[in-house]
């Protein structure tokens, strides 16, 4: 079932442009026929659109490089390893027009790791994971893309721009960190800024994994609240007349929790006010609330995807947002529950849920998002319903 956000009048694309602003920078690949059919002449063209799906926490290094040894060791061609980890959920990615993640860790072989407790990196071959399994854009405002380095973070980029992933949220300063991923195809235009931001309570990681203007880092700010909306004011200001629609992707949160802090609403607030047409979150790897807000959705954690970073963590539930983009008006969007891995059958594999195991995931989501004045529609049927123990 769909989620239709309706806008009214005054919202449209002359509030959009006239408004302090929207967010974003964009990227959009709409499908062309391969046939152009003639329109009649009473026929309405039709508006412009692509489909946006989006993912959680993605890291293709660690355990799951290991896994990929192990496979190669085996004798498995390089060509049949590449796709596995994400062909359990290509029919929702391959169907999208664009698919972003959020990437987190850094595809290199170099550069000294960080003291911390955990450092995540990939081998840059790797990347042929994320390009069969149709992602064509990533965030890398977060917590483990600086883990080797300024090296590292250069070996990443130069790694993303050589497979053809658009990418935003890290840069060789803090200004390439700010800039957005904007794209533009058959007339729609859509951007995505990203940024990490943690509370001092539940900060962990070293203040020089941040950019700055003269060092290499991650978009975002060290525990300073103002100082990060200072830069999402500006940022959105700045391509809210360039862009038909715009996105910002947080990584934020508690790890390992569903509860969804007041900064995580005051920011995914701020950024529908001054035009976004949605926010993501990662971070927590656990799925998080889901609020509509003046009818944008903010999905406040999407969880794990396909990550690396644990072979088999307890909770196994988390989900891909799905989004259909229009040169006007917000989005209709909607969420496709997914189980992110089968420890030791089939690790780092994401699946979409179906049947009754589906229905369990929609009432959990539902729980989640109770708390909110408003959710997806979708959800609403959800609400309320008992859950199974321990779920």
């Amino acid at each position: 079932m769909a989620y239709n956000m309706l806008q009214s009048a005054p919202m449209r694309r002359r509030s959009f442009l006239l408004g302090m602003a929207s967010v974003l920078a964009g990227l959009s690949l709409p499908r062309l026929s391969p046939t152009k059919r003639v329109l009649a002449a009473d026929e309405p063209t039709p508006t412009p659109s692509l489909l946006l799906a989006v993912g959680g926490d993605t890291t293709p290094g660690a355990n799951l490089q290991e896994h990929v040894d192990g496979q190669l060791a085996a004798g498995v061609p390089k060509e049949q390893v590449w796709p596995l980890y994400f062909a359990g959920v290509k029919s929702v990615l391959g169907a999208a027009d664009l698919a972003l993640v959020n990437l987190e860790c850094s595809f290199t072989e170099r550069g000294e790791k960080l003291s911390k407790r955990f450092n995540f990196r990939a081998r840059p071959e790797l990347v042929e994971i994320l390009k069969t399994g149709s992602v064509n854009v990533v965030t890398l405002a977060n917590n483990h893309q600086m883990d080797y380095g300024a090296v590292g973070l250069e070996d990443t980029l130069a790694t993303l721009v050589a497979a053809g992933i658009a990418h935003f949220g890290a840069g060789k300063n803090l200004e390439a960190a700010r800039q957005p991923a904007v794209l533009e195809r058959a007339g729609v235009k859509i951007g995505f800024l990203g940024y990490y931001f943690q509370s001092a309570a539940n900060m962990l990681e070293s203040q020089t994994m941040f950019a700055t203007p003269s060092r290499p880092g991650v978009a975002g700010c060290f525990t300073d609240l103002a100082c990060v909306r200072e830069q999402i004011v500006e940022d959105v200001q700045r391509l809210a007349l360039q862009t038909d629609a715009g996105f910002v992707y947080f990584h934020w949160g508690k790890e390992a929790s569903t509860e969804v802090l007041e900064y995580q609403i005051e920011l995914a607030h701020l950024c529908i006010d001054l035009g976004c047409q949605g926010v993501f979150g990662a971070h927590p790897h656990r799925l998080q609330g889901v609020e509509v807000y003046r009818d944008r959705p903010i999905f406040y954690s999407l969880g794990n995807f396909v990550f690396g970073g644990n072979k088999d963590p307890q909770d196994k539930l988390s989900a891909i947002a799905t989004l259909r983009v229009t040169q006007t008006g917000v989005p209709t969007a909607e969420l496709v529950p997914i189980q992110v891995t089968r420890w030791p059958e089939a690790p780092f594999q994401p699946f979409v849920l179906t049947g009754a195991a589906r229905e369990d995931a929609l009432t959990r989501i539902a729980a989640l998002s109770e708390g909110f004045p408003q959710t997806l529609p979708m959800l609403q049927p959800y609400v309320g319903k008992d859950r199974k123990p321990g779920a």
